[in-house]
């Protein structure tokens, strides 16, 4: 494409932008509707009050049956393949109201076959193990998945028989602990674990010793999920978490309870108006973030200075200012929107640094900034990486560290010492260069043979083990890159990240399609995100004819398909989504990069 027509495409790309901002001056997006969502709110509801809540249940059944997939199954998305785990889920709700009414009756047996092309018969006790066997040691999403089909009466009248026992007495330790125990769950599911665990145990009523122990252990874990509770109801505004918990705690005898008042309430108030529910209210301090991102060092000519002020009060209006409830993390960090039950994370933290830090005069920010760096400092793990949520969880795999988190938090942290250099103590300084030297050093550990990274929170549902190195690689060297840029004074450093980065070039290079396009790996499908960041990634680094292919695909993708989302989030253990914005912002920062370099 022609400069002058890359100009044309980055206007009208910043326009649709503006046309997103939502009317308190910020951008909150829109995920994919849900198939799981919908079917775990529709049990929720219907084991709370079938009659009370009719109106919603038939909408999200109905939608359900809209949006079936051609071989019978459900995908996370309507636009991804039918899996297993949502088509079971679903399998299960629907149970409720087959007999009944023949749509739903006629959608489920539409789906039993397409489980039985999976090798799961709904009527066996072989639904458990290809459950178990698929999430291995994770309960996170298994055991909540396989209690929802016993109360819903899959397999048969004893379906808890085979489900494992989740600890939720382990609750009641201090929360410094958690990170020591064997949890067979990750540390942003406890309420999980607590009100899972209950229903299990009481529908299962085991003897002995154990049982004693978590009679007794009952009524305080209770107490524990009730002081983790949002104001708005919804554990990590995440409709299948919270109506996991209330329809556990309903169908455990504690349908009065608080948490189950305020997670009706949030299921119902967050249902679309077509009948679906979205796996989480909004990404919106993630997709402000990565707006201000993509427009760079054009803010100025697309957002007016009173949009700007707008965007930067916003952000600095939802920093966690205290001792979070639900995880104890420290005061300082940003979660991925402003919702009450939002939870401060090691992505949104270092963007929302870097976003004020474009936006805001500097000195004006100071206090918020620091205190973000600061938040970021404490969760630094002792690999070096950045885990999400908590420090010292690794045992499961969305508690590990990870490499596009730790990219970004290695550019966060040396933008703050760039600018605040001259008024921190030495000994803060120290603090800062020490983790940013143990990040790199990380980063150079989990650098694959072929130059790739992984990401945690995206995949690609079309590449083996639906993993995304195309994603992972072109963050983090988008990340080096910009970092390159402060590293005057740091010569070992510079020279240790250059590497890095002709080694994550080379892979990006050799993983371009013959049409121009990137997809998640070698050989993948392309899409506007994937191609747009990798081009992102390469702008600058003398790849100006790989790169001129990819913005040519894009432009003949985008005019044939417009801002076509791809599912490439993961939300909790594997569960797809996509995000309207995506592929805009992604686009935008290509673009914008190009032109900054040629």
């Amino acid at each position: 494409m022609q400069k002058e027509e890359l100009e044309i495409r980055f206007k009208e790309l910043s326009d649709i932008l503006l046309s997103e901002l939502n009317d308190d001056g910020f951008w909150s997006g829109e995920l994919s509707s849900s198939a799981l969502g919908v079917a775990v709110a529709v049990a929720a509801l219907h084991f709370h009050d079938a009659t009370l809540h009719e109106e919603e249940i038939k909408k999200g059944l109905g939608w359900l049956s809209s949006k079936q997939n051609s071989d019978g199954g459900f995908g996370d998305t309507p636009e991804s393949p039918a899996n297993i785990s949502t088509s079971l889920l679903t399998y299960a709700a629907l149970n409720l109201y087959a007999k009944n009414n023949t749509e739903v009756k006629a959608t489920q047996q539409k789906l039993a076959n397409y489980l039985i092309t999976q090798n799961v018969d709904v009527r066996s006790d072989q639904v458990a193990k290809v459950i178990l066997d698929h999430y291995q040691k994770d309960y996170t999403f298994s055991v909540p998945i396989l209690t929802l089909c016993a109360l819903c009466g899959i397999p048969g009248d004893d379906g808890f028989k085979h489900i494992p026992q989740l600890p939720f007495e382990l609750a009641l330790l201090p929360r410094r602990f958690y990170r020591l125990l064997n949890l067979s769950v990750v540390s942003y599911a406890i309420p999980a674990l607590i009100a899972v665990g209950i229903v299990v145990f009481r529908k299962k009523k085991p003897n002995g010793l154990t049982r004693a122990i978590r009679t007794k252990a009952e009524k305080k874990a209770l107490k524990i999920l009730e002081r983790s509770l949002p104001e708005s109801g919804g554990f990590l505004e995440a409709i299948p978490l919270t109506a996991f918990v209330a329809l556990s705690l309903i169908n455990a005898g504690f349908r009065d309870s608080v948490v189950v008042d305020k997670g009706i309430a949030f299921l119902k108030r967050t249902q679309r108006e077509d009948g679906s529910w979205p796996i989480d209210i909004d990404l919106s301090t993630w997709v402000t973030t990565l707006s201000v991102k993509a427009l760079g060092n054009r803010e100025n000519e697309v957002l007016t200075k009173t949009q700007q002020k707008r965007i930067v009060n916003h952000l600095l209006s939802v920093q966690n200012k205290t001792v979070h409830s639900f995880n104890g993390t420290s005061p300082g960090g940003w979660g991925w929107t402003d919702y009450s039950g939002s939870v401060p994370d090691c992505d949104d933290t270092p963007g929302t640094i870097l976003a004020l830090l474009e936006l805001a005069p500097h000195h004006t920010i100071k206090e918020e900034i620091l205190a973000g760096g600061e938040w970021l400092l404490k969760l630094q793990n002792n690999d070096g990486g950045f885990p999400t949520f908590s420090r010292g969880w690794g045992k499961l795999p969305f508690d590990q560290s990870c490499a596009d988190l730790t990219g970004h938090c290695v550019l966060a942290l040396l933008k703050l010492l760039h600018v605040y250099k001259s008024e921190l103590n030495p000994k803060q300084k120290k603090q800062y260069t020490s983790a940013i030297y143990k990040a790199v050093d990380y980063l150079k550990k989990h650098q694959k043979e072929n130059g790739s990274w992984l990401p945690l929170w995206f995949g690609n549902q079309q590449t083996e083990n639906h993993e995304n190195p195309v994603y992972g690689t072109a963050r983090v060297l988008t990340y080096f890159q910009k970092a390159k840029l402060m590293l005057k004074d740091e010569p070992f450093l510079d020279e240790r990240i250059q590497k890095m980065i002709v080694e994550g070039r080379d892979f990006l290079l050799k993983t371009q399609n013959e049409d121009g396009s990137w997809g998640g790996d070698f050989g993948i499908e392309g899409s506007i995100e994937e191609t747009a960041l990798a081009i992102a990634a390469l702008n600058g680094i003398k790849s100006k004819p790989e790169i001129e292919k990819g913005l040519e695909w894009l432009d003949v993708y985008y005019k044939k398909n417009g801002l076509k989302k791809a599912p490439i989030g993961l939300y909790f253990a594997s569960l797809w989504y996509d995000e309207k914005l995506y592929p805009l912002t992604a686009y935008l920062e290509a673009i914008k990069g190009y032109k900054d370099i040629h």
